[in-house]
Protein backbone atom coordinates (compact mmCIF):
# COMPACT_ATOMS: atom_id res chain seq x y z
CA UNK A 1 0.00 0.00 0.00
CA UNK A 2 2.55 2.35 1.00
CA UNK A 3 4.66 1.39 -1.96
CA UNK A 4 1.47 2.60 -4.04
CA UNK A 5 0.80 5.63 -2.15
CA UNK A 6 4.69 6.54 -3.07
CA UNK A 7 4.35 5.99 -7.00
CA UNK A 8 0.70 7.34 -7.94
CA UNK A 9 2.04 11.64 -7.27
CA UNK A 10 4.88 10.78 -9.79
CA UNK A 11 2.68 8.21 -12.35
CA UNK A 12 0.12 11.47 -12.10
CA UNK A 13 2.29 13.78 -13.04
CA UNK A 14 3.64 11.42 -15.85
CA UNK A 15 0.41 10.97 -17.59
CA UNK A 16 -0.18 14.61 -17.44
CA UNK A 17 2.80 15.21 -19.32
CA UNK A 18 2.79 12.79 -21.56
CA UNK A 19 -0.85 13.66 -22.69
CA UNK A 20 -0.26 17.68 -22.46
CA UNK A 21 2.59 16.68 -24.79
CA UNK A 22 0.97 14.14 -27.38
CA UNK A 23 -1.80 16.81 -27.95
CA UNK A 24 -0.07 20.34 -28.27
CA UNK A 25 2.82 18.54 -30.55
CA UNK A 26 0.01 18.99 -33.46
CA UNK A 27 0.23 22.96 -32.97
CA UNK A 28 3.21 24.47 -34.37
CA UNK A 29 5.13 27.29 -32.46
CA UNK A 30 4.25 30.93 -34.37
CA UNK A 31 6.79 33.68 -34.56
CA UNK A 32 10.19 34.04 -35.43
CA UNK A 33 13.55 33.84 -33.85
CA UNK A 34 15.67 35.51 -35.95
CA UNK A 35 15.18 34.77 -39.33
CA UNK A 36 14.31 31.20 -38.14
CA UNK A 37 10.27 30.35 -38.32
CA UNK A 38 9.80 28.65 -35.04
CA UNK A 39 6.71 27.12 -36.90
CA UNK A 40 9.02 25.10 -39.45
CA UNK A 41 10.66 23.80 -36.86
CA UNK A 42 9.34 23.19 -33.75
CA UNK A 43 5.36 21.93 -31.91
CA UNK A 44 4.64 23.35 -28.06
CA UNK A 45 4.53 19.52 -27.44
CA UNK A 46 8.65 20.23 -27.30
CA UNK A 47 7.83 22.41 -24.39
CA UNK A 48 6.15 20.01 -22.32
CA UNK A 49 7.33 16.80 -22.94
CA UNK A 50 10.96 17.32 -21.51
CA UNK A 51 9.67 17.50 -18.31
CA UNK A 52 9.35 13.86 -17.92
CA UNK A 53 12.87 13.42 -17.51
CA UNK A 54 12.12 15.90 -14.29
CA UNK A 55 9.09 13.32 -13.55
CA UNK A 56 11.51 10.52 -13.15
CA UNK A 57 14.57 12.22 -11.81
CA UNK A 58 12.33 13.26 -8.89
CA UNK A 59 11.27 10.01 -8.29
CA UNK A 60 14.70 8.41 -8.25
CA UNK A 61 15.87 11.05 -6.35
CA UNK A 62 13.43 10.11 -3.63
CA UNK A 63 12.52 6.60 -4.20
CA UNK A 64 15.47 5.03 -6.11
CA UNK A 65 15.50 3.95 -9.52
CA UNK A 66 13.07 0.94 -9.46
CA UNK A 67 10.27 3.46 -8.69
CA UNK A 68 11.44 5.23 -11.29
CA UNK A 69 11.54 2.66 -13.83
CA UNK A 70 8.07 2.06 -13.16
CA UNK A 71 6.67 5.13 -13.48
CA UNK A 72 8.40 4.64 -16.78
CA UNK A 73 6.69 1.77 -17.79
CA UNK A 74 2.94 3.07 -16.50
CA UNK A 75 3.91 6.32 -18.52
CA UNK A 76 4.30 3.75 -21.44
CA UNK A 77 1.05 3.30 -22.21
CA UNK A 78 -0.15 6.60 -22.53
CA UNK A 79 2.51 7.74 -24.65
CA UNK A 80 1.85 5.00 -27.31
CA UNK A 81 -2.13 5.68 -26.58
CA UNK A 82 -2.74 9.31 -27.03
CA UNK A 83 -0.24 9.07 -30.07
CA UNK A 84 -2.81 6.70 -32.09
CA UNK A 85 -6.12 8.40 -30.25
CA UNK A 86 -5.50 11.96 -30.01
CA UNK A 87 -4.88 13.27 -33.94
CA UNK A 88 -7.81 11.49 -35.66
CA UNK A 89 -10.15 13.23 -32.15
CA UNK A 90 -8.12 17.03 -33.14
CA UNK A 91 -8.71 16.14 -37.13
CA UNK A 92 -12.52 15.59 -36.28
CA UNK A 93 -13.16 18.69 -33.77
CA UNK A 94 -11.28 21.13 -36.47
CA UNK A 95 -8.49 21.96 -34.39
CA UNK A 96 -5.96 20.58 -36.88
CA UNK A 97 -6.09 20.79 -40.76
CA UNK A 98 -4.76 17.59 -41.30
CA UNK A 99 -5.72 13.96 -40.67
CA UNK A 100 -2.64 11.24 -40.88
CA UNK A 101 -3.22 7.96 -41.59
CA UNK A 102 -3.60 4.92 -40.13
CA UNK A 103 0.03 3.16 -41.19
CA UNK A 104 1.82 6.86 -40.06
CA UNK A 105 0.02 7.07 -36.64
CA UNK A 106 0.78 3.51 -36.12
CA UNK A 107 4.92 4.21 -37.00
CA UNK A 108 4.93 7.11 -34.83
CA UNK A 109 3.17 5.63 -31.98
CA UNK A 110 6.42 2.65 -32.41
CA UNK A 111 8.66 5.75 -32.56
CA UNK A 112 7.26 7.12 -29.82
CA UNK A 113 6.53 4.47 -27.31
CA UNK A 114 10.51 3.51 -28.41
CA UNK A 115 11.86 7.05 -27.78
CA UNK A 116 10.06 7.19 -24.36
CA UNK A 117 11.21 4.07 -23.15
CA UNK A 118 14.80 3.91 -23.91
CA UNK A 119 15.17 7.81 -23.02
CA UNK A 120 13.86 7.37 -20.20
CA UNK A 121 15.24 4.02 -18.76
CA UNK A 122 18.52 5.84 -20.00
CA UNK A 123 17.79 8.74 -17.72
CA UNK A 124 16.96 6.65 -14.69
CA UNK A 125 20.46 4.64 -15.34
CA UNK A 126 22.55 7.60 -15.88
CA UNK A 127 20.90 9.30 -12.66
CA UNK A 128 21.57 6.47 -10.55
CA UNK A 129 24.88 6.33 -11.70
CA UNK A 130 25.61 9.93 -10.39
CA UNK A 131 23.23 10.36 -7.51
CA UNK A 132 26.00 11.19 -5.02
CA UNK A 133 27.79 13.45 -6.64
CA UNK A 134 26.96 17.42 -6.58
CA UNK A 135 22.83 17.92 -6.48
CA UNK A 136 22.82 18.88 -9.69
CA UNK A 137 24.96 17.17 -12.30
CA UNK A 138 22.52 13.52 -12.43
CA UNK A 139 19.79 15.41 -13.14
CA UNK A 140 20.99 17.17 -15.58
CA UNK A 141 23.55 14.94 -17.26
CA UNK A 142 20.62 12.17 -17.18
CA UNK A 143 18.32 14.33 -18.71
CA UNK A 144 20.50 15.27 -21.86
CA UNK A 145 21.66 11.69 -22.15
CA UNK A 146 17.69 10.71 -22.46
CA UNK A 147 17.10 13.73 -24.77
CA UNK A 148 19.55 12.97 -27.61
CA UNK A 149 18.69 9.68 -27.44
CA UNK A 150 15.35 10.02 -27.19
CA UNK A 151 15.41 12.40 -29.94
CA UNK A 152 17.22 10.10 -32.24
CA UNK A 153 15.32 7.24 -31.72
CA UNK A 154 12.04 9.12 -32.46
CA UNK A 155 12.80 11.34 -35.57
CA UNK A 156 14.88 8.41 -36.88
CA UNK A 157 12.09 5.81 -36.87
CA UNK A 158 9.03 8.26 -37.50
CA UNK A 159 10.25 9.91 -40.17
CA UNK A 160 13.68 8.26 -41.90
CA UNK A 161 13.40 6.15 -45.02
CA UNK A 162 15.62 3.50 -43.28
CA UNK A 163 12.91 2.73 -41.26
CA UNK A 164 10.20 2.37 -43.63
CA UNK A 165 9.46 -1.38 -43.14
CA UNK A 166 7.62 -0.27 -39.59
CA UNK A 167 4.89 1.68 -41.63
CA UNK A 168 4.61 4.77 -44.65
CA UNK A 169 6.86 7.48 -45.13
CA UNK A 170 5.92 10.99 -45.23
CA UNK A 171 6.95 12.49 -48.36
CA UNK A 172 6.89 16.05 -46.55
CA UNK A 173 9.47 15.41 -43.90
CA UNK A 174 12.01 13.96 -46.45
CA UNK A 175 11.42 16.95 -49.08
CA UNK A 176 15.16 18.89 -48.57
CA UNK A 177 15.17 22.08 -46.91
CA UNK A 178 17.44 24.67 -45.92
CA UNK A 179 18.61 23.20 -42.46
CA UNK A 180 16.69 24.95 -39.38
CA UNK A 181 15.08 27.15 -42.21
CA UNK A 182 18.09 29.57 -42.83
CA UNK A 183 21.65 27.93 -43.43
CA UNK A 184 22.88 27.01 -46.53
CA UNK A 185 22.99 23.19 -46.39
CA UNK A 186 19.66 21.73 -47.64
CA UNK A 187 18.88 18.72 -45.42
CA UNK A 188 15.49 16.41 -44.98
CA UNK A 189 13.05 18.68 -43.16
CA UNK A 190 12.75 15.80 -40.32
CA UNK A 191 16.73 16.72 -39.98
CA UNK A 192 15.34 20.13 -38.86
CA UNK A 193 12.65 19.35 -36.83
CA UNK A 194 14.54 16.62 -34.82
CA UNK A 195 17.51 19.56 -34.15
CA UNK A 196 14.78 22.54 -33.10
CA UNK A 197 13.01 19.16 -31.15
CA UNK A 198 16.38 18.93 -29.21
CA UNK A 199 17.42 21.95 -28.75
CA UNK A 200 14.32 22.98 -26.82
CA UNK A 201 14.94 19.88 -24.69
CA UNK A 202 18.49 20.58 -23.39
CA UNK A 203 17.71 23.85 -22.67
CA UNK A 204 15.13 22.81 -20.55
CA UNK A 205 16.93 20.47 -18.77
CA UNK A 206 18.79 22.61 -17.54
CA UNK A 207 15.93 25.02 -16.53
CA UNK A 208 14.38 22.23 -14.57
CA UNK A 209 16.92 22.26 -11.98
CA UNK A 210 15.08 24.87 -10.53
CA UNK A 211 11.41 23.29 -10.34
CA UNK A 212 13.98 20.03 -9.31
CA UNK A 213 15.99 22.12 -6.47
CA UNK A 214 13.05 23.39 -4.84
CA UNK A 215 10.92 19.92 -4.66
CA UNK A 216 13.97 17.48 -3.92
CA UNK A 217 14.90 20.15 -0.96
CA UNK A 218 11.91 20.23 0.63
CA UNK A 219 12.18 16.19 1.46
CA UNK A 220 13.60 16.07 4.76
CA UNK A 221 15.05 12.57 4.34
CA UNK A 222 14.39 11.03 0.52
CA UNK A 223 15.24 7.17 0.78
CA UNK A 224 17.97 7.21 -1.54
CA UNK A 225 20.35 10.25 -1.03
Amino acid sequence: MNSARNLWPFVAAMAIVVVASNVLVQFPVAGHLGDIALADILTWGAFTYPFAFLVTDLANRRYGPATARRVVFVGFMPAVVTTIVFPPMLFRAGLIPFETEAGRLARIAFASGSAFLVGQLLDVTVFNWLRRQSWWRAPVIGSIAGSIIDTAIFFGIAFAPLFAFVGPNDAFSLETAPLMGVLATEMPRWISWALGDLTVKLLIAVFALIPYRIIAAGWRQPALA
